[in-house]
């Protein structure tokens, strides 16, 4: 497949050869790196499913089979299984004993997100279902924040909010916007355009705004925006 950059690729591992791991695999193919899955169950592994993609029947939970899979060679690995706590093994074994530079995981399920940290090898987590929320196109995440991804072993967050008609913030400029210390308006998308917002730019009703921000103040965020409203939308995680 043709690389869409012009950089070297990378070597990426992937546990976990389901629906989430192949759809990876085919994104990063399309990007030139170099990609291998790797899957322990018999009924899941159809390399003709992704076949630019190297594949290995091996349980990636087994330092054998992280041994057998070169792990120690791959730029990124990335745990997509469907089991939080295979995922937290593969992300420790692959940081601790193979010191893979970059490990990404998916959390599959929320109540388990504490545990998705540096103290376990992962260096990014991703909660599929706080993607999927922020994938929703329509009312449902309108005026809600939903937290996208945790940055830096969970003491940021990547976090979005599509601003509803009715907002205070509509009509007003980026600069009347108040936000914490420890929080950034880093992009507005809007109309399938990628705004870099700057102090004089006005705000329109579904605007789609990201932020970056500390875990801890993601309420001050909401206040913030909905300004003296009530706070109806608790977070989605």
């Amino acid at each position: 497949m043709a690389e869409r950059t012009g950089r070297v690729g990378m070597r990426v591992g992937i546990a976990g050869a389901g629906n989430v791991g192949r759809s990876v695999a085919r994104e990063l193919l399309e990007y030139g790196h170099k990609v291998l899955l790797i899957e322990r169950e018999r009924r899941r592994f159809e390399p003709a499913t992704v076949p630019g993609a190297d594949w290995l029947n091996a349980d990636a939970c087994e330092l054998t089979a992280l041994e057998e899979a070169g792990a120690q060679t791959c730029d990124v690995l990335i745990a997509a299984t469907g089991d939080d706590k295979s995922n937290l093994v593969v992300g420790l074994l692959a940081k601790t004993e193979f010191g893979v530079p970059r490990v990404v995981a998916r959390i599959n399920e929320v109540r388990n997100e504490w545990l998705f940290s540096r103290e376990w090898g992962i260096d990014v987590a991703v909660s599929t279902p706080g993607a999927l929320v922020a994938g929703i196109e329509g009312a449902i995440d309108v005026g809600h924040l939903v937290r996208l991804m945790g940055l830096r072993e969970g003491r940021a967050d990547l976090a979005k909010l599509t601003l509803p008609h009715d907002n205070p913030l509509v009509g007003q400029r980026v600069s009347d916007l108040t936000l914490p210390g420890n929080a950034a308006l880093v992009t507005l998308l809007r109309a399938g355009e990628v705004i870099m917002p700057s102090p004089d730019d006005v705000f329109v009703a579904g605007d789609e705004m990201l932020f970056v921000a500390d875990s801890t103040i993601q309420r001050a965020i909401r206040q913030a925006i909905h300004s003296s409203e009530p706070d109806p939308h608790p977070i989605t995680g």
